[in-house]
């Protein structure tokens, strides 16, 4: 009876030992996978040209949180859903309210702290109307007119003084917005591709991390 007991005994001991290396094994290699999935996204991001801060939307969780576990699970995830969404399958853009899409040429600038302008912001912010040109077969525009070239190191644009706006010496119109009724794009991402690589090294990876 007491072998037996001490046989069960060093069973148990052997069972939790292999557990337990089964634990770090599968969490070890589930954190390689979510982090790897993570930087080949972020990855394709900046490789597609849409900048570091897009690609630092992806995130990574392992699960359960803050020990390990046979059943370790991750999760991939972006905190920009709707843009990746557009990128990973391609999307045509319209306007909300059925019209024009404004976009932006350098001249137009930015609004405060960065903010994305929009014709009413750039009105609102200069304290003048755009001008609507309609061009049949082309691009529609909206045009500030009377405007004058900055010398300098600050560049671009800004409204004529007073003075120049009686004279009309040195004014000059400038394409702030082109209108187009919508925007195809293209597919540039593949997440799906991504996930089923990593998914499909998962296994390897948990026997490379196995200490026996």
């Amino acid at each position: 009876m007491k072998l037996a007991a001490a046989i069960s005994g060093d069973l148990r001991k052997i069972m939790a030992e292999e557990i337990k290396e089964a634990e770090d094994a599968v969490t070890a290699a589930m954190r390689q996978a979510v982090d790897g999935l993570k930087a080949d996204l972020r990855r394709q991001v900046t490789e597609a040209g849409m900048g570091q801060r897009l690609a630092n939307t992806w995130r990574a969780e392992l699960y359960p949180k803050g020990r390990k576990s046979i059943k370790a699970a991750g999760f991939v995830f972006t905190r920009a859903p709707t843009i990746i969404r557009a990128f990973d399958q391609g999307a045509v853009i319209k306007s909300k309210r059925g019209f024009w899409l404004a976009i932006p040429t350098p001249a137009a600038g930015t609004g405060a702290r960065g903010k994305r302008i929009t014709p009413g912001l750039w009105e609102q912010m200069h304290g003048s109307r755009l001008r609507f040109i309609y061009r049949r077969g082309a691009p529609s525009l909206l045009v500030a007119e009377n405007m004058r070239v900055r010398t300098g190191k600050r560049g671009g644009f800004a409204k004529g003084s007073a003075s120049a706006l009686r004279s009309g010496r040195g004014m000059t119109s400038v394409v702030m917005f082109i209108l187009v009724p919508q925007v195809s794009l293209k597919k540039r991402l593949d997440v799906n591709a991504a996930a089923e690589r990593w998914a499909s090294a998962l296994p390897e990876l948990i026997v490379g991390n196995w200490r026996r």
